[in-house]
């Protein structure tokens, strides 16, 4: 009798936690940046963390807070 393949279960990684997502021009204009500026730091990592649903890009309002909370406080480098 051959023996079944288990698979580990498929854990997905946290998601928002907010009730409403904002979209990239909503960041853009809480930031006061251009949505090109956000999609270029999407695209070299540095931007907040978003979120695909379907073909559309989300952000978490909380998580945008505490990305530009990060940047204002750490030190820049020389």
């Amino acid at each position: 009798m051959a023996k079944a393949h288990h698979r580990p279960a498929y854990r997905r990684p946290d998601g928002p936690q907010c009730e409403r997502l904002w979209t990239a021009r909503e960041v853009s204009e809480f930031l006061g940046i251009p949505v090109a500026t956000l999609h270029q730091w999407r695209y070299l990592g540095t931007g907040p963390e978003a979120f695909r649903v379907g073909k559309h890009l989300r952000y978490d309002p909380d998580a945008v807070r505490t990305w530009l909370a990060e940047r204002c406080t750490s030190p820049r480098s020389a």
